[in-house]
């Protein structure tokens, strides 16, 4: 009787598919890996990324091209024999800082500035709101408001000085009252531009005067709201430089006024840019506020 040798071959395993797919169990995923690049070569992982990127290098090419053409139009001669070019500028920006008297004045400038927006901004949105939620507080304070919003904020400089003498107190009052009004207008027509329609849908919900306030007419404000504050931040500034155009010895503004006197353009345009960028810097500011307080808004971004 012959014997059969056992096979040394390994037993053949089949694989099973189940049903619907068509993959093999025990097979590997045949998904794409991290960062596999798209048809144009760019990894998947880096488009936000370079898209944030590019929108970045957007923003700052204008402020780019206006240095660049101050450059050449110093370079040139077309902006005058007397204007300094931007690296006379930034020569008399270093000279300030190593003196220790551009910090020295700058603080003493956001302080000012700090201690009119902090009063003037809460008074602008209470009265805003007041008029906004209150008819009866609408009639009383939208007359004198209107009135006074008419008057030119920045001529009553020699006014407040007479009321409230030289000291900071003069500037820190006609600091404050330049936020009032575009806060006040923005805030009233911000809540007064709600959807009727929500008011009531709310209403039949059963929330009452402050939760109706609170989850709809303030949300449903709040952009305009922060449109107006922009524009007060603005004025803040705006109203800074005049405030310290007249009797003070500090500040940027009395920094720039010194200057004017010996001629030393080079560090008026220092003010300026100064100037210029506390404005951006505050502006980008309320924007990211911007962006975080209404991350639920989905509104039209641009094409």
């Amino acid at each position: 009787m012959s014997l059969t040798p056992p096979s040394t071959a390994a037993p053949a395993v089949t694989a099973e598919r189940p049903a619907g797919t068509g993959q093999a169990v025990g097979s590997p995923a045949e998904s794409p890996p991290a960062g596999k690049a798209t048809k144009t070569g760019v990894p998947r992982t880096a488009l936000p990324r370079l898209s944030s990127l590019l929108r970045y290098l957007r923003r700052v090419s204008g402020l780019v091209a206006v240095v660049l053409l101050w450059w050449l139009g110093t370079g040139q001669g077309w902006l005058g024999s007397t204007t300094p070019s931007p690296s006379a500028v930034w020569n008399a920006g270093v000279e300030l800082v190593r003196s220790g008297d551009y910090a020295h004045h700058l603080l003493v400038s956001l302080g000012r500035v700090g201690k009119g927006l902090l009063f003037g901004i809460p008074l602008g949105i209470l009265l805003g709101l007041g008029a906004g939620l209150t008819k009866a507080v609408e009639d009383v304070v939208d007359a004198p408001i209107q009135a006074f919003r008419m008057l030119p904020h920045l001529a009553l400089a020699p006014v407040f000085i007479i009321w409230f003498g030289i000291g900071e107190t003069s500037k820190t009052m006609l600091i404050l009252i330049g936020p009032v009004f575009p806060l006040y207008i923005n805030v009233l027509h911000g809540i007064r531009g709600v959807d009727n329609k929500l008011v009531e849908v709310a209403r039949s919900c059963g929330l009452g005067r402050w939760g109706l306030t609170r989850r709809v007419i303030l949300p449903g404000a709040l952009p305009q709201i922060l449109v107006g504050l922009r524009q007060a931040l603005g004025i803040g500034w705006l109203t800074l430089v005049v405030a310290e155009q007249t009797a003070t010895t500090s500040g940027i503004g009395y920094l720039m006024s010194d200057a004017r006197e010996f001629l030393r353009t080079d560090v008026m345009f220092v003010v300026l840019v100064t100037y210029a960028l506390l404005g951006v810097l505050s502006d980008l500011l309320v924007r990211l506020l911007e962006r975080r307080a209404l991350a639920w808004r989905r509104g039209f971004a641009g094409a």
